[in-house]
């Protein structure tokens, strides 16, 4: 009796070996996006992003700046398209206090 589960056994072992050298190939880490590294700097009511493009693509940046205020608007630049080995400052304002500011990036 004690041959048909040590054969059950040995099956099931061999089972399992075979469906872990069948698993799927685990998907490569994704590509670091190719974009522009920008500082943003805030004082008092002006915001001010300075970006480089160390890439081999263009990349297209725009600021955008949260009003601290209601009743002051928000604010975003015109898009900019920084080349590769070249750097763009980008500025916007605020009547009073920055909330907040951020820089955005579209490829090309």
């Amino acid at each position: 009796m004690r041959a048909p589960i040590r054969r059950t056994a040995a099956l099931l072992l061999t089972a399992a070996a075979l469906a872990g050298s069948l698993a799927p190939i685990a998907a490569a880490a994704p590509a670091e996006p190719q974009e522009a590294e920008c500082r943003t700097r805030i004082r008092g009511s002006h915001a001010t992003a300075v970006c480089f493009n160390g890439h081999a693509r263009p990349d297209r940046v725009q600021l955008h700046v949260e009003c601290a205020r209601w009743w002051d608007p928000d604010m975003d630049t015109a898009p900019v398209t920084v080349d590769p080995a070249r750097h763009a400052s980008l500025a916007q304002r605020c009547w009073l206090e920055i909330r907040h500011a951020w820089v955005t990036h579209t490829p090309g």
